[in-house]
């Protein structure tokens, strides 16, 4: 089931809980290059095992390169030479593949002009409290991307379709990421609030892959998502590392090519801006001081509830006592009504009926039994 963004009320405060989301996408069709498809799964496999959700990951996949009858290795897609991992594996939902992935299906992702038909897994289910990471990947130039190597995405098309997400409440914030060629292109033209970019090469430059396989005689991975990814693994779900951490590790000389970032758009500092804000699937709970009385008085459901609060089970029943909230992380909320344990002695008189009607019923089925054998 999707999460979605919610509001929940609790002593005066109001919890504000954000949820990620993000769409990898590989939109070239060369046979003779994995390493578009390689970049996009691979980001695919960081943010899963940072917590999001398949249901909040839309992954387009052009998806030429696993059945290729030219791939020694069927079914599979690697990322670095060795071949350890098998990126593609057992464990991925591609939501748009082969023809699918067309720029009108791209965009109509990112605003969510679908016709009624289309499933909810197709869907960027997302609303103006969702953060969203965007990577996409392939062959590019000055302000365009290809896609299934005979149409293109401008960099116009790009920034129009953010703001129509803006004016649509459709995002909290965008982390936009490019892979290609000229890749700080692509983020040049947009111009709507709260987004952060970045790109792998400047305009007028290549990027380059980071090392070919042998065996299967192609590119695996290209440089700047190899790179990244090599910072990625060293973060946790609760990682404190922040975007101005994975940015300063862009070294061109490694890299070969000039990564650029583009923050003016953005409205938070890159050095308190945490990396799980956008790759993370740890929801984050700001705590808003009330703007009316009504916000403060507690809802009913709060009279008896239980929460669970740094791992451990606090109940509460007793509203005469002074409660002071703790500046911690709700992680669940449930509520119980009178009927349930926490509601008093009334389940201890339903259990003695109960046993009571069951003694009764006993007794009669002895007394027949009696009977018929007598």
């Amino acid at each position: 089931m999707l999460l979605s963004s919610f509001l929940r009320h609790r002593h005066g405060l109001l919890l504000v809980i954000l949820y990620l989301f993000a769409l990898a996408a590989a939109v070239d069709t060369h046979p003779q290059e994995d390493a578009h498809m390689s970049n996009a799964l691979s980001m695919y496999r960081t943010i899963k095992r940072l917590g999001i959700p398949d249901s909040n990951i839309i992954l387009m996949l052009a998806d030429d390169v696993s059945c290729n009858p030219r791939n020694k290795f069927p079914a599979s897609v690697y990322g670095e030479p060795g071949r350890k991992l098998d990126l593609y594996g057992d464990n991925i939902e591609v939501d748009y593949r082969g023809y699918e992935v067309t720029v009108e299906n791209f965009i109509r992702v990112l605003t969510g002009r679908h016709p009624p038909s289309l499933p909810r897994s197709k869907r960027l289910l997302t609303d103006a409290n969702s953060n969203i990471f965007i990577y996409m990947t392939g062959h590019g130039g000055n302000e365009f991307l290809k896609f299934q190597d005979n149409e293109e995405i401008s960099a116009f098309d790009v920034a129009d379709a953010f703001e129509q997400m803006w004016r649509g409440k459709r995002y909290n914030e965008i982390f936009f990421m490019a892979d290609t060629c000229q890749a700080n292109s692509m983020y040049s033209k947009l111009y709507s609030p709260n987004i952060l970019a970045t790109g792998s090469s400047l305009v007028g430059e290549n990027s380059y892959s980071y090392a070919n396989d042998q065996d299967i005689g192609v590119a695996v991975i290209d440089s700047f998502t190899h790179y990244i990814l090599e910072f990625m693994e060293g973060v946790g779900k609760t990682g404190k590392q922040s975007m101005k951490d994975l940015f300063d590790t862009f070294d061109p000389v490694k890299i070969n090519s000039h990564p650029g970032v583009r923050s003016d758009l953005f409205n938070r500092r890159l050095e308190e801006t945490l990396i799980t804000d956008f790759f993370g699937g740890v929801a984050r709970v700001d705590l808003v001081e009330p703007t009316s009385e009504s916000d403060s008085a507690p809802p009913s459901w709060q009279d008896e509830s239980v929460a669970r609060v740094d791992g451990k089970l606090n109940t509460t029943h007793d509203d005469s006592t002074p409660k002071t909230d703790p500046p911690v992380v709700i992680t669940t909320t449930t509520t119980t009504t009178g009927g349930g344990r926490a509601g008093g002695s009334d389940w201890k008189e339903r259990a003695a009926r109960t046993w009571g009607a069951v003694g009764v019923v006993v007794g009669l089925l002895g007394v027949a039994v009696v009977r018929s054998t007598s």
